[in-house]
Formats: C-alpha cells, structure tokens, sequence
C-alpha cells in the first residue's frame, strides 16, 4: 500500500527515534499500520477474539478444520492453535521489516496464557513454545512476581519478550533488570544478543483508567484533566532511569485513550503500540508531530496527583511496590481479570464453532 501524502505516524517514525507497532494482528489493520512505517504488531485474547470476528470468514472454516484434523482435542486446545496461527500469519506480514531490521524489529508478539500468571514453569514453557513459531516472534510475559522471574530465564534462552501487564515504574525496572540479567547470562556464554530487541510495555492508558477509577470509589477530588496525564508521568519518569542504569529493553507504551499519548510521547527511543482505530484518528488529525518527549510533565499535575492519590505514589516511585505487590496492584488485577475474561469467552466462542447449537437455524 502506498502513501501519497506523508501520514504524521509516518513522519513521526522517519523524523524521530520514535517507533510504533500496530495493536492487533489483523491483517487489513497491519497492513495499513506497515504502510505507514510501523515496525511491529502485538496480540491477546480480547484481540484474537476481535479479530475472529473481523477475518469470520477465513477463521471460522480454518477452527472447523483443525477440529477435524485433531479429533480428540479440547476446545482450549484448538483455541491455542488458532491464537498461533493467528500470530504467525502476522508475522509473515513483518518479516521483510524483521529481516530489514536484522532481528531487532518486524516482530509479532503473542501473549502467554493469562490464567498462568502465577506460574513461572508455565509462563515459561508457554514462551519457548511460542519462540518456537517462528523467527520474528515476541513473547509476552505478565509484570508479576512469576513473570519478572521467568522473563529473565526467557531472555537467558534466547526468547524476545515484551513485559505486559505492567503500569507502573517498579515493575517496568524490575521487567528492565531482568531482561538485562538474562542478557548478560548470553553474553559470559558467547551467545548472541545483537539480534534481539525485547521491549517493556507500559499500559499507560489502563493507569489512568485506575486512577478514575480511585476518585470515584474512594471520593477523592483532583483537577480532571490531570487524570489524562498519570500514565504519561509515570512512563516518563521511568524512561530516564532506563538509560541511566543502561538498561536495553526499549520502553513500550499501550493502551490509548486519546492524543497525548501519542504526541506527548514523540521523539523517545521507545515504542507505541496503537490501535488501528487511533491510527487513523492520529493521521487524520491536525496534531504537529514534534518531540514533546523531553518536555516534562507539569510539575502541578504530577504534585496533585502524588498529594491525593495514594496509588500513584505507588505507581510513580521507584520502590513504591515490591514484586511481592505487583500482582495486588489495582491496575494488575483489573487487567488480568479482564484478559482471563476474554481468554475464558475466546474458548467458549470455538467451543460454539467446533460444536454448533442445534436450535438455532
């Protein structure tokens, strides 16, 4: 797909460090995120089941056929089939910015089983299956206790991993010097390390969503505007620390909810991972593309929120939660509810495929 004007996603990433991936693996959108310069694309089970909606035509005869191909398979069993082809079909779209890259960008990444997230042998056995896939493919690893412990031996193996779940600094310093230790354990062995790019993502979007969701339960009175700001405060607080420890693993920033956290965050050696949805918002938009990102965020906004918040404070100071906190954090729960939600009703929208209800025509 050619572009006949310049799209600011795509000036963003020709005129700054600043790369973004598409947040989805389907194919219309990835395509379109490619054209525009994106470098990577990303996968979970609320996406898989958004996509099998959105591609029916081709998933839904292609579940029917892995069922018949694997007559005593479960349903969970042919779900993971489809998650994996799903993600290699991805990949095979990146692989030319992969091998352009020489390894260290065009990668898909897909997302371990939520329901393992206290698991360190099952996240883990899960990764070196989904490395196994193909070249270009990313591993998401849960921020929790057993995720930051398991992410580490991942990379030792040579695994590229992307720290999900994940919000606040604590966890994506304790997600950086664990891929750090792992890479340092390949390196005193003589294995490569050059060709790898894991990434630390940070849900900034999901922390601003926690925060309203703070003031409203517990009565808390802030300037609304500032909620907008808790994600982008947080990632930028962390990013500095990153370089200063030397840290490898690119910062990565998810869940959009408006245009700052695209703008604001041009011009960092990190990534975006945008839904197509704003994508398209974002190149239709009016939006300078500039580097905003080392403006730092009003001091007044960062002091209200740290004053009344108590959450915030956890989430914006380096030793505000220990790995033993991560899972406990109300951004972590809330996530991995609603992603084991979604892998739940993922297996259920197969199982009705494989095994269809008789009484409806």
């Amino acid at each position: 797909m050619d572009i006949a004007v310049e799209t600011p996603l795509a000036r963003t990433v020709r005129t700054t460090p600043t790369d973004y991936w598409n947040d989805s693996c389907a194919v219309e959108e990835l395509t379109y995120a490619i054209a525009n310069g994106a470098v990577g694309a990303t996968s979970n089970p609320t996406i898989v089941a958004e996509v099998l909606k959105k591609e029916a035509a081709f998933w839904r005869p292609r579940i029917a056929e892995i069922a018949a191909e694997n007559a005593d398979w479960t349903d969970t069993e042919v779900t993971w089939r489809l998650i994996e082809e799903m993600g290699v079909r991805g990949a095979k779209l990146l692989e030319p910015v992969f091998v352009r890259e020489q390894g260290r960008k065009g990668r898909l990444s897909i997302q371990t089983n939520p329901t393992f997230y206290r698991d360190r042998e099952r996240i883990l056995e899960h990764a070196l299956r989904f490395h196994s896939l193909a070249p270009n493919i990313q591993v998401k690893f849960p921020a929790t206790r057993a995720g930051i412990s398991g992410l580490e031996e991942a990379t030792y193996r040579g695994v590229n991993i992307n720290a999900t779940v994940c919000f606040t600094v604590p966890q994506a310093l304790a997600a950086g010097a664990a891929v750090e230790r792992g890479l340092r354990r390949r390196e005193a062995e003589g294995l490569d390390v050059e060709h790898m790019g894991p990434v630390v993502t940070m849900m900034i979007g999901r922390l601003d969503d926690w925060m309203r969701v703070l003031i409203e339960r517990d009565d808390i009175i802030v300037n609304p505007g500032y909620l907008n700001w808790a994600g982008i405060a947080a990632l930028k607080k962390a990013y500095p620390i990153f370089r200063e420890r030397g840290y490898r693993a690119r910062l990565l920033a998810a869940a959009y909810r408006h245009h700052l956290h695209w703008s604001e965050l041009i011009g960092g050696d990190i990534v975006l991972t945008i839904p197509y949805l704003w994508q398209r918002r974002f190149n239709a938009s009016a939006v300078e593309v500039r580097p905003r990102f080392d403006d730092p965020v009003d001091p007044a906004i960062v002091a209200e929120l740290y004053e009344r918040i108590p959450d915030f404070r956890r989430a914006y100071d380096e030793d505000g939660l220990t790995v033993e906190e991560f899972d406990g954090y109300g951004a972590t729960a809330r996530t991995l509810r609603g992603f084991i939600r979604s892998y739940h009703e993922l297996v259920a929208t197969v199982g009705d495929i494989i095994l269809p209800n008789p009484d409806v025509a």
